[in-house]
């Protein structure tokens, strides 16, 4: 049994509770936030005060950081990764080398170990950009993203100064990806591939026009997209932008034989009703996987490169040979 906590319950933090019902060699410990506890409403599951989580280092095994990538996990990674084996999804992909760093020199240091920016993307899809591009050593690879709500960008924006709450949607270029699937070989950077969405409810007598100009000038987030920024209602936001949909695409274009006249497609696709509903459990996967790893000694900072595939299942692995090769 994997003894599991969690800190933040945002979207995330709930997806993960539902997703260690799923897992039955996994038990939720608790729960940690920084809102009042007794304020939350979260049925079935002990709620603590995060100030409280250093109480129960010798009763989780695997602590899920469910926190947002902009403010959060950069934060508070380091601070529980002295603490706890920890797993999270820091999404910002031009930062992972520097938050790894950190977390692994904290994680060293406290003999802990610590699974960093898994989920969907990075994790994986990160997975597969790494077997395609290794299989088809001569091609060039794609990552498409959405249509749907982008978690990391949403928070994003939810933490600037008059932002009531906003939702992001991250849209692919239809005609891009069809370029791609047809076998061209495009050198487009990602923000040429992709557009950026917000509907966003502002503050009473926000300046909404510094607002917009933050959103657009995000360094990682929307700096180079183009972006379209709208105001709406509370309402509309809860009538028309409460689901939390997402996936996108990994192609590998390759080409291999002698005179490398053999086009080789390799297409991953995911289509989420649920992004945070997916990502937690690809978080609660990664926890099982950490706990092992971790009581054979292992420590220091992984990542979904670093961790075995038979790791991430209960069942013993001449079980899965026998059934899934």
């Amino acid at each position: 049994m994997t003894k599991l906590g969690i800190v933040g319950y945002g979207n995330l933090g709930k997806g993960a509770v539902k997703a260690i019902e799923q897992n039955p060699d996994t038990e939720l410990v608790g729960i940690f936030t920084r809102r009042n506890p007794k304020e939350l409403g979260c049925k079935g599951a002990d709620v603590y005060s995060v100030d409280r989580a250093e109480e129960f280092v010798d009763k989780i095994d695997v602590m899920l950081l469910c926190g947002g990538s902009a403010t959060d996990l950069p934060k508070q990674g380091p601070i529980f990764a002295s603490l706890f084996n920890t797993v999270d999804s820091y999404d910002n992909h031009e930062n992972i080398p520097r938050y790894y760093d950190e977390m692994n020199r904290v994680a060293q240091k406290n003999d802990k170990l610590c699974a960093i920016s898994i989920g969907w993307d990075p994790g994986v899809f990160s997975m597969n950009r790494l077997i395609s591009k290794y299989i088809l050593p001569e091609g060039s690879d794609y990552t498409f993203w959405g249509p749907g709500v982008s978690q990391g960008h949403s928070d994003a924006v939810r933490r600037i100064e008059g932002v009531s709450d906003a939702v992001q949607y991250t849209i692919p270029i239809e005609e891009s990806i069809e370029k791609v699937r047809a076998g061209e070989e495009l050198d487009l950077p990602s923000h040429d591939m992709h557009r950026r969405v917000c509907y966003i409810v502002a503050e009473e007598n926000a300046d909404t026009a510094r607002i917009e100009r933050e959103i657009k000038t995000m360094p990682n987030y929307f700096e180079k997209y183009s972006t379209d920024v709208n105001y709406i209602s509370k309402v509309e936001l809860k009538n028309d932008h409460s689901g939390m949909p997402h996936g996108g695409f990994v192609i590998r274009v390759g080409k291999t034989g002698s005179e490398r006249n053999n086009k080789e497609i390799y297409e991953l696709h995911l289509k989420l009703d649920s992004n945070p509903e997916f990502t937690a459990s690809v978080l609660v996967a990664y926890a099982r996987a950490v706990h092992r790893l971790s009581e054979e000694g292992n420590k220091g900072a992984v990542t979904v490169f670093d961790v075995p595939l038979s790791y991430l299942s209960p069942r013993p692995a001449a079980e899965l040979r026998a059934k899934m090769l």
